[in-house]
């Protein structure tokens, strides 16, 4: 498994992206800045200036069925805001 998961698509994201050039990857849990630096910087073809990181805690998640209470939780994953030097873009979409 690569270190790149998927791309964060959200308006907010999309808005920083045109705007700050600065874009959102799920990364893999034990990757760290550098290594990211060099996922994005080779499969996109862009120049990396900084790298910031966030790791979030699975929600408990609980329902109601026929069987009764079940309970368990959302996975663990890892957030990386990529912010890009000069005028790079990534363009997600062209690949569809």
């Amino acid at each position: 498994m690569g270190i790149l998961i998927k791309p964060i698509v959200t308006e907010k994201l999309t808005a920083q992206g045109e705007k700050l050039g600065r874009y959102g990857f799920i990364v893999d849990r034990s990757a760290n800045k550098v290594e990211i630096k060099v996922a994005v910087e080779q499969m996109y073809g862009v120049n990396v200036k900084d790298v910031n990181t966030c790791n979030y805690h699975g929600k408990r998640k609980s329902r109601y069925t026929k069987a009764g209470l079940l309970t368990g939780r959302a996975n663990h994953y890892k957030k990386a805001y990529v912010t890009l030097a000069g005028e790079d873009k990534i363009d997600f979409y062209s690949n569809i």
